[in-house]
């Protein structure tokens, strides 16, 4: 569960839902086994905020040995998730997603943070975006970097509870007490309803 949030959600917030693909939903080394669980509560505020969302997409290597530095070396490991196993359309939105972009939009990144390698803050600065509603997967791995770049940047992050998924329940537990115990100035953690209910 959240601590629940400190006041409203802006108008100008976006949801950022980050790599709910078919690769981590269906049946692929990556599967996220409660991915399928959180769906529903994301297209909930989907169906709220699609105008105001953005998807994340993790586009991995098109074949074994591509990649930077330790890159190469995970996708040597992965061979099976680069693009030439897994197929182009395996890095689409999940099924229940797909029908919210457009208006939501969709920002295509190589590694954990949409951050790097992107103009994703500049672009969100330009249009006066200064909260973000964090969703998506997995918890403890590209979820992790994109709320850490956005405490960086200086963001108002609130993550949402129930609408999180990883491939590790311990480690997904761990990261919600972290944000409790050692971000709580500069990320606020609530369930679905509440962030529906605040953000009018």
């Amino acid at each position: 569960m959240g601590q629940g949030l400190r006041d409203a959600i802006p108008e100008t917030a976006v949801h950022l839902c980050v790599d709910m693909q078919r690769m981590f939903v269906e049946d692929t080394e990556w599967r996220t086994p409660w991915a399928e669980r959180v769906l529903p509560v994301i297209v909930r505020l989907c169906e709220t905020k699609a105008e105001r969302t953005c998807f994340t997409r993790f586009i991995p290597a098109a074949r074994p040995g591509e990649g930077r530095g330790t890159w190469r070396g995970y996708w040597e490991r992965w061979s099976s998730m680069t693009l030439e196993s897994l197929g182009a359309d395996r890095v689409d939105l999940a099924l229940p997603l797909q029908r919210f972009v457009p208006p939501g939009r969709l920002l295509d990144k190589r590694v954990y943070s949409p951050w790097i390698g992107t103009d994703f803050d500049a672009v969100l600065r330009r249009s006066g975006v200064d909260t973000l509603v964090v969703t998506g997967a997995e918890t403890d791995v590209c979820v992790l970097a994109s709320v850490l770049g956005a405490v960086d940047l200086g963001y108002r992050v609130i993550v949402v509870t129930d609408a999180l998924c990883s491939s590790s329940d311990p480690s997904h537990d761990r990261l919600i007490a972290l944000y409790h115990e050692r971000y709580a100035q500069q990320v606020e953690t609530a369930a679905c309803a509440e962030v529906v209910d605040a953000w009018r």
